[in-house]
């Protein structure tokens, strides 16, 4: 099936339903071959490497200097750049959706905008494409290729590059988390108490944060990366080392895509700014202080959207919300999160303990269970933001349900600790009786340790 040849630049407009799915198919698989039939290099900053290079001991014949491990990183950002980056494109040819998926792809795309949006089966109908796919839309939706005057094949290589320095065999913290959190602020931007006040450059930055907030996610916290000393946390200087590293990776393919290139030199300096403050609000140590100022403004009724920097805040607020949303969406996809982040969580304390390192808390399966931290997660981060939203946005239809579902899934949670606590007594192992339920000592240690589930 041929795919239509698309303007480069300027709004992307489609006479019938079959051109649109020709579109979707066109974006619907990006993951390059090389020619030798092994999968191109990452790009990120973080590539696959062994656990013991990330405490920097040296092990006889392997690598285990920062020396080694720079000069390894710098290799496979070369590798990825001369290949992929400098128009040397691998012979396979791409791999394109069936027509049956292409029709529910773009079905769901339609309704992007509802908050029941169903981000693992978009994910699926895209063959492991959502975010890409889900960028592309909504910056057409938005008018933004038209307004920033955007090369599309300049914007879809872009797209592919952020995709791919997602690592795919994080449970949580991959691609799909990022095109969740993307759909989410894409719905926060329609709020009308916000979207009124939204120029193109803050819809612009707003979905590209999103898009991006978690990108090249080592799948452990910062914690982790503080006590085996990885070269992150030396270069950050132990502060907000995750976020620091989202946002320069995203700079850093900013500008090799030169997607922005045509713009003047001093607005992309600012959309590279503003871009970092956006995504190091999502540090979770920063909670109580976007908060605290969040509350602020709504008590004196400061807010005024129409300065730039009242909304740059909100974008940053809007962000925070969409980052931690999942116990806010409906049981079925809030529980596979739960899960998910769990999961990584438990990895990292495995771990640490094969490697005779002290368990980081909410990483011990034998004693932090899913309900206890989901519990805890929820009562101390996630309903005290989501109430001051929904005080912003005037108890919009929109925060009603999220608050609905957030109420729901809480019960939902507190209704498994009787069952976990009727197997252990049944089994006689398992986690301490008592700990299922310390939700307040669970979520003060995981604003602690600056990640969330």
């Amino acid at each position: 099936m041929s795919c239509l040849m698309v303007e480069r630049c300027g709004e992307i407009l489609f006479e019938n339903p079959d051109q649109n799915a020709k579109c979707v198919c066109m974006l619907g698989d990006v993951r390059l071959r090389g020619q030798s039939g092994f999968p191109a290099e990452r790009r990120g900053s973080y590539p696959f490497i062994d656990f013991r290079l990330l405490n920097n001991t040296t092990y006889s014949g392997e690598i285990g200097t920062k020396k080694k491990v720079k000069r390894l990183l710098s290799f496979q950002r070369y590798f990825h750049a001369s290949r992929l980056l400098r128009g040397i494109i691998p012979q396979a040819p791409l791999h394109l959706l069936d027509e049956d998926y292409l029709g529910q792809a773009r079905h769901m795309l339609s309704k992007v905008g509802m908050w029941d949006f169903d981000i693992f089966l978009f994910d699926r109908l895209t063959n492991g494409n959502s975010l890409v796919t889900l960028l592309c839309h909504l910056f057409n939706t938005h008018g933004l290729i038209h307004h920033f005057k955007l090369d599309m094949v300049t914007l879809h290589r872009f797209l592919v590059m952020v995709q791919e320095d997602y690592h795919s065999q994080n449970p949580y913290h991959n691609a799909v988390h990022a095109a969740d959190v993307t759909q989410a602020m894409h719905c926060y931007l329609k709020e009308p108490k916000l979207a009124s006040f939204l120029t193109p450059l803050d819809i612009m930055l707003g979905l590209l944060a999103a898009a991006a907030h978690d990108v090249d996610h080592p799948g452990v916290n910062q914690p982790f990366l503080i006590k085996t000393n990885h070269h992150l946390a030396n270069l950050y200087q132990n502060m907000s080392v995750l976020e620091n590293h989202h946002w320069r990776s995203t700079i850093g393919m900013l500008r090799e895509s030169r997607l922005l290139a045509h713009l003047p030199k001093e607005m992309t300096q600012d959309i590279e700014q503003q871009l970092g403050s956006l995504i190091l609000a999502t540090d979770i140590n920063r909670q109580n202080e976007f908060l605290t100022r969040l509350k602020a403004h709504l008590h004196n009724k400061d807010l005024r959207l129409e300065d730039a920097q009242d909304r740059h805040f909100m974008l940053q607020i809007a962000l925070k919300c969409a980052d931690i949303c999942n116990p806010c969406r409906i049981w079925e996809m809030s529980k596979q999160w739960s899960e998910r982040v769990c999961e990584e969580f438990y990895r990292q304390g495995e771990l640490e303990q094969k490697f005779e390192l002290e368990i980081s808390p909410l990483c011990n399966q034998q004693k932090d269970s899913i309900p206890s931290i989901q519990i805890g997660f929820m009562s101390y981060i996630v309903e005290p933001l989501f109430r001051e939203w929904a005080h912003f946005t005037g108890n919009s239809a929109l925060s009603e349900n999220m608050l609905g579902h957030l109420a729901h899934n809480k019960d939902q949670w507190k209704s498994l600790l009787p069952r976990q606590r009727r197997s252990r007594d049944s089994s006689g192992s398992g986690p301490d009786q008592d700990h299922a339920g310390q939700g307040t000592e669970s979520e003060e240690r995981t604003a602690r340790e600056g990640d969330s589930p």
